[in-house]
């Protein structure tokens, strides 16, 4: 149950936020739209703690500003080598070790790195990420472990 109101919630701040338009009416539409959302969700119990990973939310805050300060980083790093006369790109794949505990983890882990420009996770073969690297900035970025790290502080405790 509480799933099924953190992602009716979400999904209300989300309709809210995209939406623009605070007039009662459309407002009851929006809460009627979300309701309906959660019902089917639940019925096709794709609800859980998967897809809600409410145990992540007091942490993951923080990191997402973190990422999104990664992101703007790699972004300017790639475009510099790309409009650099001599192109200092040096593709590479690499492997990197991870340190989470469960599936989320390696996937959220997964994810950051994709997202980062300049590095796209191949594979995962248990703890073993292969990632693909533009440059070997982007490539060392992976392999110090920061984002790991990160990740990994966002798991619960057991």
């Amino acid at each position: 149950m509480v799933h099924a109101l953190s992602l009716g919630l979400t999904l209300l701040a989300t309709w809210l936020l995209l939406s623009g338009v605070y007039e009662p009416l459309y407002i009851g539409f929006g809460v009627v739209s979300c309701v309906i959302c959660v019902f089917l969700a639940r019925r096709m119990d794709v609800v859980d703690h998967e897809s809600m990973p409410i145990h992540l939310t007091y942490r993951y805050p923080t990191y997402l500003i973190w990422l999104i300060k990664e992101i703007v980083v790699a972004n300017v790093d790639v475009t510099r080598a790309i409009l650099m006369p001599r192109m200092p790109i040096q593709p590479q794949v690499i492997r990197a070790k991870a340190t989470q505990h469960n599936e989320l983890g390696k996937v959220i882990y997964a994810n950051s790195i994709t997202l980062t420009p300049g590095t796209i996770t191949m594979d995962i073969d248990g703890d073993e990420f292969t990632v693909h690297a533009l440059t070997d900035g982007s490539a060392g970025g992976v392999l110090d472990g920061g984002m790991d790290r990160r990740v990994t502080a966002l798991e619960p405790r057991a």
